[in-house]
């Protein structure tokens, strides 16, 4: 058994021999907590929801391996997450393919594969689905993404409510969704939303899930449509700055649960499926950098590390951050024992860029040369969510820890020293 991750001595331990034997800059994730949290996601929601993983938050082979056992679904935003997805072990049939710009390459590929459901964005894709089909000689179930005219306050990203790439307009799916269902290769078996995303405001999602639920209503009775599946975006955010808080799953389904039960009953036999990725893998993840320089400048003590905005994007709050705030962060102990005074600090990394600064009068116990920093809630958006290659230093590795045992799951290829 792993060390559950709120033993800051365990964690510390798994988080210093991983930078010993494997280096630094590192990706931390833990598998086992990893699988707590989905544990959390059944135990409130189960009775409603099955549970898709979106393969964007992080895209790693072994991770994406190891999910095979323990999740539902998956689903991609790109025929590369396609092929990763299979070369983890995931069949097709059990993977969903979304993102607005699909190409002809990628959905010729997934369709050949027997993806189990292309995720329509528009009439353009539908027609070019529709005609790929033809060619292979069958007919591809596909669901209808559709974008609501609006997404409640208290999501950190919305991608609905007003113009947006994702999906099919309400307002325009009277229009363009009977074209969809005449095309004779196309089989449509349900419909998607997922408007915004990275909510910590119970309230906030539990509307949002009540404007799904009415969109689906209405549009399966416009369309006659008796879907087999429905996917909530699950908008389900996780804390990353301190002061924030944990969502209280419990209280949502307690919330929700009599509508979620109303809508099952008026489709029985439509599988509801919870579309999440962030709130799976963030918290179950540690950046861990070290610190290589340390000045006094001007007043402020600034750790220099070997990582920054080149591994770490979104901790440096340019990965859609509008007010720059900081991550929690913490020291990772050489010694338990010592319980020094807390000092601000400024973390920045090593590249030539004043934007490359990990946090801002950060109170940390004091930081020297040789010090390992630990950046929380970093499990999603890491390295592909970031350029890598900028200024050209070692990228950094990534470690699971399963059972309380290391594995180097490093994907990027690359100097890593």
């Amino acid at each position: 058994m792993s060390p559950r991750l709120d033993n800051h001595l365990a964690l510390d331990h798994h988080l210093a021999a991983a930078a010993q034997r494997f280096g630094t800059p590192a990706y931390v994730y833990f598998a086992d907590e990893i699988a707590a949290r989905l544990d959390g996601l059944r135990q409130a929601f189960g009775r409603w929801f099955a549970v898709s993983y979106a393969v964007k938050s992080n895209p790693n082979p072994a991770l994406l391996g190891w999910m095979r056992a323990h999740l539902d679904y998956l689903d991609v935003s790109s025929g590369g997450e396609f092929a990763l997805s299979q070369q983890a072990g995931w069949d097709p049939a059990w993977i969903s393919f979304t993102g607005p710009a699909k190409r002809e390459v990628e959905l010729r590929r997934a369709i050949t594969a027997n993806v189990g459901e292309l995720v329509l964005e528009s009439l353009r894709e539908a027609r070019l689905a529709d005609a790929i089909a033809a060619e292979l000689g069958r007919v591809q179930p596909v669901l209808i993404r559709l974008a609501p005219d609006r997404v409640p306050k208290g999501f950190g990203d919305q991608m609905a409510g007003r113009p947006s790439a994702f999906g099919v307009d309400v307002e325009d799916a009277a229009d363009i969704l009977p074209q969809i269902a005449a095309l004779p290769h196309l089989r449509i078996i349900g419909l998607h939303i997922y408007s915004g995303t990275q909510s910590l405001k119970a309230d906030a999602i539990c509307d949002n899930w009540r404007i799904f639920m009415q969109v689906f209503s209405d549009t399966c009775a416009a369309l006659d449509l008796h879907p087999e599946k429905l996917i909530f975006g699950s908008g389900l955010g996780i804390p990353y700055h301190p002061g924030e808080q944990a969502l209280d799953l419990a209280a949502i389904a307690q919330t929700i649960g009599a509508e979620l039960d109303a809508f099952k009953a008026r489709f029985p036999d439509a599988r509801l499926v919870l579309e999440l990725g962030r709130y799976l893998v963030g918290p179950a993840g540690y950046f861990v950098t070290q610190v290589v320089s340390v000045k006094q400048s001007r007043g402020s003590r600034i750790a220099i590390c070997d990582g920054g905005l080149n591994n770490n994007l979104a901790a440096s709050g340019n990965f859609g951050m509008v007010l720059r705030r900081n991550y929690v962060m913490h020291r990772v102990d050489r010694d338990p024992s010592d319980a020094c005074e807390t000092l601000p600090h400024d973390i920045s990394g090593p590249l030539c860029t004043s934007i490359d600064k990990l946090g801002g009068a950060v109170a940390l116990p004091r930081l020297d040369e040789g010090d390992l920093l630990a950046i929380h809630a970093a499990g999603a958006y890491g390295p592909t969510a970031s350029p890598l290659h900028f200024i050209s230093h070692p990228l950094p590795v990534e470690v699971m820890v399963l059972g309380g045992q290391l594995q180097d799951i490093t994907r990027l290829l690359g100097e890593t020293g």
